[in-house]
This record gives structure tokens, C-alpha cells and sequence, in this order.
């Protein structure tokens, strides 16, 4: 029988990826690849044709049949649900590695950002795996088919509901990576500064903040909408953070720039913003709930074991 780990490895990257994209969480996704792990080593691999294409079934399957609890558990969720932040690099810290790993050996494709997993929990679960197959991955329609149990017409309609619903709601305007930095690195300077005037300067006037803390953490209970009232909220928590114990990186989030906070060493928040055509910040997407900032993992270079 051929050996189980060289093909597992080549394609764990995508497995993590896929099932991350088809649940909004990194610890979720892990678990996918780890049950994807134990019945590909049981499997008469001899007889899988092209490993790949059987993985990333068993990979879709395992996350469609955990998204469906998943969903029931955000009914009663505190507050806005924001997807898991994946913090795929940071400034080093006196030259330590970016703290979280499983962006090392993630395949991100194009559809990995906060935003747009927001609007991917408006789809239905079969319409969700078809988007991540076929759109971010651009996996043929008969492999996806395949994946998904479906025929090949059924996911070709799927695929065009889902690609237009997500076109509907998702972010109008995709600034390139250069403008984006530069209108991140002014918001962030803005806030970090203090300075109200340039805040809203960097503010659309329809600017909407949504933050995540899933009752566990200090977070607005429903989306605050208006450049004055978002630039109250930011400066607020700045103001929190000029404490010394606070430190804030430049982080790209989800493939887009953001920032990452740890607070005595510790997760503190993770942050990205959509840009809109005009050059402005028109969504700040935060998430503090601290069991979605686990694989920030604890400040690079901070000895956290002296704490009391």
C-alpha cells in the first residue's frame, strides 16, 4: 500500500483552506484536517485514483456536517459573529517568526478576506462548498460534483446563484494591495495618534464598525454605524492601548492589511478594514473574542512565565 503522508502533506495546505473558508474558524478547520488525516491512513489508498480530488471530498464532507451546528451555535451567539481572524504575518518582533502557523501552510486563494467570509455565511451550506470549490479554488465542475454527491448541472446552478448573491453583498470595490496599505496605515495612524480630525478624514461618512467579542470580551453589541460614532468607539480603545502594556503590529488579516494587539503579552484583538472606491475606510471588521484570537498565539519574545 502506498505510504499515507507524502500525499497527505502535499495537499494539507488546500485541505485547511478549504475547510476554513466553508467554517469561519481555524481551530474548526484543524479538526477537519485531523479527521481528513485519520480516514485517508484507513483508506485502501491503492485504489484512490488521484488523491486530491479524494481528500478534499472527504475534507468538504467532514466540514458540510460540522457547519450545520455550527450555525445553530451562532443563533445564540453574543452580539455580531465575525469569522475567526487568520493573521497570515506580522512585523517581527525583535526578529521572532509571525506567531501564527496554520497561515504558513494555507493555500488562501482570493476569497479569503473577512469580508467577504461574512457574506459567505449567507449562502446554504451546499451553496457555501460549491463558491469555495469552484470560485476560490477553481476546482472543475466535475470534481466539485464529484465532492459533493451532486450531478454536474445541480452545481453548475448552484455555483450561479451562489456567485451572484455573493456579488450582491460583498464589498463593491477592490482597491490595489498598495492604496489599501496606504489608507490602513493612515487609519491605524489615526487611531494610534488619537487624532479625531484625521480619523475622520480616513472615515467614509457611511462608515459601519463591526466587533466581535462574543460576550467574552468588551465589544459594541450591534454594528455602529457613521463616521463620528465609529471614530468615538476607535479612539476609546486607543486610549485603552497607549497604556505600555499594549502593543499593537501591522498585521496582514486574512491577506489584507490590518492589525494585531496583544495586551501583557496576551491576544488582545485582530483588525482589517475594507476600502471603499474613494479612497476611504468604509468597514472596520474587529474581533476580540479571545477564543478566536488563540492562533495569534502569545507576543513573540514575551516571557509570559514570570506572570503572577
Amino acid at each position: 500500500m502506498t505510504p499515507p503522508l507524502a500525499p497527505f502533506d502535499r495537499h494539507r495546505g488546500l485541505l485547511f483552506s478549504v475547510a476554513y473558508q466553508m467554517l469561519g474558524s481555524v481551530a474548526d478547520a484543524e479538526d477537519v484536517v485531523q479527521d481528513t488525516w485519520l480516514r485517508w491512513s484507513a483508506a485502501d489508498r491503492d485504489e484512490v485514483a488521484d488523491a486530491r480530488s479524494y481528500l478534499v471530498r472527504i475534507a468538504t464532507n467532514l466540514a458540510l456536517d460540522r457547519l450545520g451546528s455550527a450555525r445553530a451555535r451562532r443563533e445564540s451567539y453574543v452580539g455580531p459573529w465575525l469569522p475567526e481572524p487568520l493573521v497570515t504575518g506580522t512585523v517581527p518582533v525583535a526578529g521572532a517568526p509571525a506567531p501564527q502557523d496554520p497561515a504558513d501552510r494555507a493555500e488562501l486563494g482570493e476569497e479569503v478576506s473577512l469580508a467577504v467570509l461574512v457574506v459567505l455565511e449567507t449562502l446554504t451550506p451546499a451553496e457555501r462548498a460549491v463558491f469555495v470549490l469552484r470560485e476560490v479554488f477553481g476546482m472543475p465542475v466535475a470534481e466539485v460534483a464529484q465532492a459533493l454527491g451532486r450531478s454536474e448541472a445541480a452545481v453548475r446552478q448552484m455555483g450561479h446563484r451562489a456567485r451572484e448573491h455573493v456579488q450582491a453583498r460583498r464589498p463593491r470595490f477592490e482597491p490595489s494591495a498598495s492604496v489599501q496599505r496606504e489608507v490602513t496605515d493612515r487609519f491605524l495612524a489615526a487611531c494610534a495618534g488619537g487624532d479625531v480630525s484625521a480619523l475622520l478624514a480616513v472615515l467614509a461618512p457611511s462608515a459601519v464598525l463591526v466587533s466581535d467579542g462574543g460576550g467574552k470580551a468588551r465589544a459594541a453589541l450591534r454594528p455602529i454605524t457613521g463616521a463620528e460614532k465609529v471614530a468615538r468607539f476607535l479612539l476609546g480603545i486607543a486610549a485603552t492601548g497607549a497604556d505600555p502594556s499594549f502593543v499593537a503590529l501591522p498585521a496582514e488579516v486574512n491577506g489584507r492589511p490590518g492589525v494585531a494587539v496583544w495586551h501583557e503579552g496576551l491576544p488582545f484583538l485582530a483588525a482589517t478594514v475594507v476600502v471603499s472606491g474613494e479612497g476611504l475606510v468604509e468597514q472596520v471588521l474587529m474581533v476580540r473574542n479571545p477564543d478566536k484570537l488563540a492562533g495569534l498565539g502569545a507576543l513573540p519574545g514575551t516571557n509570559l512565565g514570570s506572570r503572577g
